[in-house]
């Protein structure tokens, strides 16, 4: 029997979750969606998403794809996934049929991240869990600056989990920017792939930036290090939104 092949686009809470990843003990992503598609079809499948989000990251366009032995109008899919899918907090936005060679995580030609920062004294309350609340007040400015000196093609080591399973440390990053949104720092970020805890240990170094700890030059020169040790505390996940993923 020929499998039909279905693309998904999925927005979630990260908070309660372990992660995107299936894991024995822990609630994941995974497991709720794969779960609902259960619930909707009787069919037992393992779903592939575009990124394995860590515990606590959030998604407002994460994509997966799964195969079925039935066809499917896509339409019902969202439908009867969001159904089967409560009262976890994930949704699925969009379903498509796409054809055999689709892969959510190796056709994708680029991955975009936005990270949200509360900077106020003032703590977070409806955004808890969703910002990282930093109190100290920061220059966007210096931390856009900072941000624009690692654009390109480099040896992410720095940045990079000491668990990371890539082969290599070379990332292509297309962009990184900052920018202030009243009480909010926004910095976005997109590349074909990125390390493992890439996105949030740069903003981690950034805030030393922001804090007037570190120069631009400083942020340049810890990348330049290729050396762990030289990156500042990795951001926490709350923070951290996985937006889009380009095909």
């Amino acid at each position: 029997m020929s499998a039909h092949r279905y693309k998904l686009t999925i927005e979630y809470d990260g908070t309660p979750f372990s992660g995107w990843q299936r894991q024995a003990d822990r609630p994941s992503v995974q497991q709720a969606l794969e779960q609902a598609i259960y619930g909707m079809s009787g069919e037992t499948v393992t779903t592939q998403a575009a990124g394995r989000t860590d515990a606590g990251v959030h998604a407002l366009g994460q994509v997966a794809h799964f195969d079925l032995g039935k066809t499917w109008d896509p339409f019902r899919i969202r439908e009867a996934l969001n159904y089967h899918l409560r009262p976890d907090p994930v949704a699925i936005i969009a379903a498509e049929a796409v054809g055999d060679d689709f892969e959510a995580r190796f056709s994708a030609r680029a991955r975009h991240y936005e990270y949200r920062i509360l900077n106020r004294r003032a703590p977070a309350v409806i955004e808890r869990d969703h910002v990282w609340h930093v109190p100290m007040e920061l220059d966007a400015d210096a931390m856009d600056h900072a941000a624009g000196l690692i654009l390109g093609t480099h040896d992410f080591t720095t940045f990079r989990s000491s668990e990371c399973q890539a082969n290599s440390p070379l990332r292509t990053l297309d962009k990184f920017s900052v920018r202030r949104e009243l009480d909010h720092i926004v910095i976005s970020a997109s590349a074909r792939s990125f390390l493992h805890h890439q996105v949030r240990s740069m903003v981690g170094s950034l805030k030393l930036v922001g804090e007037g700890k570190w120069s631009p030059s400083d942020f340049r020169a810890a990348l330049d290090a290729r050396d762990r040790r030289r990156c500042g505390a990795m951001a926490p996940s709350s923070g951290l939104y996985l937006t889009r993923v380009d095909y």
